[in-house]
């Protein structure tokens, strides 16, 4: 093969190479995310309160356009070197080519930027199994994440996903055919627009997900009863069964706990708390 044949075919492997790894790896990227059309109703009221949906939807469609383009430009290109015959038009059309790939790739930084930080959002969404759900809700350090261990003793399966400083809890108990979802909820349902990423996400499972609330009380002395009971009040806009329960029984006085329980029928018992979820879900 003479000298002017090699640098044709040395080209076109170079541009080959170009066009396959860069349209792989962008398309790596595009299937990557999920067809947001075919999300149920939970995540994609996720993705519309953490994630800038039109940039996310801008974004692929900027990916996809040079998915395309660029196998355009391949083609093009390899046309006009394949009709040359002249050995600098194969250098300068070799120039051009990796000109017009470099100026896609630049109008897509941005764009590949957004996704990947898109990405790191979205790969801290917890897994919420479209099952029978129970919400354990209350203000933090009132003991949800203890009852959660509780409940899911005969089978427990808790996972940690982290956000920021803290972490919502996704545990689950089998008893039998029965299979029931718990999801630890922190946050203190304040207006969506001023809570932090973990504490949207709780009320979105609580909204979307859950079945069924518990609500924990605890007069341990960290919350005030007003501002408890003033968060159980936000939690019955949801419109969902709630069961009371009292956490942290053990270092308060007896009588107050007898006192507080007739009050407001709340629980104490973990056998008792669990069968008031059985009959939730048979009702289910």
């Amino acid at each position: 093969m003479d000298r002017f044949s090699k640098s044709k075919v040395l080209e076109f492997e170079k541009i080959e190479t170009v066009n396959d790894v860069l349209t792989s790896k962008l398309a790596k990227i595009i299937i990557s995310f999920p067809n947001f059309d075919n999300l149920v109703e939970f995540y994609t009221e996720l993705v519309s309160t953490l994630i800038d949906y039109k940039e996310l939807k801008k974004s692929l469609g900027a990916l996809n356009w040079a998915k395309k383009k660029i196998p355009e430009f391949s083609r093009q290109f390899k046309t006009s070197i394949r009709k040359t015959q002249d050995l600098q038009s194969i250098r300068r059309y070799g120039k051009e080519y990796y000109g017009r790939i470099s100026s896609v790739m630049r109008q897509i930084r941005s764009n590949l930027e957004f996704l990947e930080e898109t990405r790191k959002i979205m790969r801290n969404f917890p897994t919420i199994k479209e099952m029978f759900t129970v919400a354990i809700a209350g203000f933090p350090n009132v003991g949800k994440s203890t009852l959660l261990s509780k409940l899911t003793t005969s089978k427990p399966d808790i996972q940690s996903y982290a956000f920021t400083t803290t972490t919502l809890n996704v545990g689950y108990i089998k008893e039998n055919t029965v299979k029931i979802q718990f999801i630890d909820t922190p946050g203190t349902l304040n207006r969506i627009s001023k809570m932090n990423e973990i504490e949207q996400i709780a009320y979105l499972a609580i909204k979307y997900c859950a079945n069924m609330i518990i609500y924990v009380y605890d007069l341990s002395e960290h919350y005030t009863l007003k501002d408890q009971e003033q968060l159980l009040e936000n939690l019955k806009e949801f419109d969902k069964p709630i069961v009371l329960y009292l956490s942290k029984t053990d270092i308060l006085d007896k009588k107050k706990v007898a006192a507080f329980k007739k009050k407001v029928q709340a629980i104490t018992d973990i056998t008792i708390l669990k069968e008031k979820v059985l009959e939730g879900f048979k009702k289910y």
